[in-house]
């Protein structure tokens, strides 16, 4: 049985115009870095280009050796910068970095990986594809909520995320701005696409003393 970790695993769960508070648990991920507008940056191509192979090659190994087979997860993404109103009120997308992930299933071990990594090697001419890397993410306490829309929509959400509705319960943002690509944006026009948004948090100081 194919199991699909959007409808099994909570962490894939979100509503739109709903801010929900979650303890996402450690999750393990094909990632790779990268800087730059994702539109324009031709090293943000390379490293998707690079991701899928090594992403179907794990699932194809499992399946065939592990009689384990999956639906392989969405894209997703983290995002920062040095100054975080390019994301929200400046919106310079060229000072964004980025780390560009697929997350994989905790039965995925590093022998599987580095094989995985060596046949989508052999398939390509690519410098992106050795960088890919194998790493676990424990995000831990997260607020997250379901964009529908053009991804050029989204700094108003996060702005009252990351200035109202973070402040107001008592929390503190810690890692990194976490994006799930649950659309195609080749096959799903810009108003439609829907994509979740995710901030690690913390209880701030205060609200903890209470």
């Amino acid at each position: 049985m194919k199991v699909d970790f959007k409808k099994t695993l909570d962490a894939y769960s979100a509503r739109h115009n709903t801010f929900r508070t979650l303890v996402v648990p450690p999750l393990t991920y094909l990632m790779i870095d990268g800087h730059g507008d994702p539109n324009t940056a031709p090293e943000y191509a390379e490293a998707i280009g690079a991701l899928y192979p090594v992403a179907y090659a794990l699932k194809f190994a499992s399946k065939n050796n592990l009689e384990r087979d999956y639906v392989v997860p969405p894209l997703e993404a983290l995002w920062w910068a040095e100054n975080m109103t390019s994301f929200t009120t400046e919106r310079d997308k060229s000072e964004w970095n980025w780390t560009a992930m697929i997350m994989v299933p905790d039965w995925i071990d590093r022998p599987m990986f580095e094989a995985a990594m060596a046949t989508a090697a052999s398939k390509s001419n690519s410098d992106a594809s050795s960088r890919v890397r194998l790493e676990t993410l424990d995000e831990g306490l997260c607020v997250q909520t379901l964009h529908i829309g053009s991804y050029d929509d989204e700094a108003s959400v996060l702005d009252e995320l990351h200035h109202r509705f973070i402040p107001s319960s008592g929390l503190t943002m810690t890692g990194r701005h976490h994006e799930i690509y649950l659309s195609d944006p080749r096959r799903v026009e810009p108003a439609k696409l829907r994509t979740i948004l995710r901030q690690p948090v913390r209880h701030s100081a205060e609200s903890a003393s209470l």
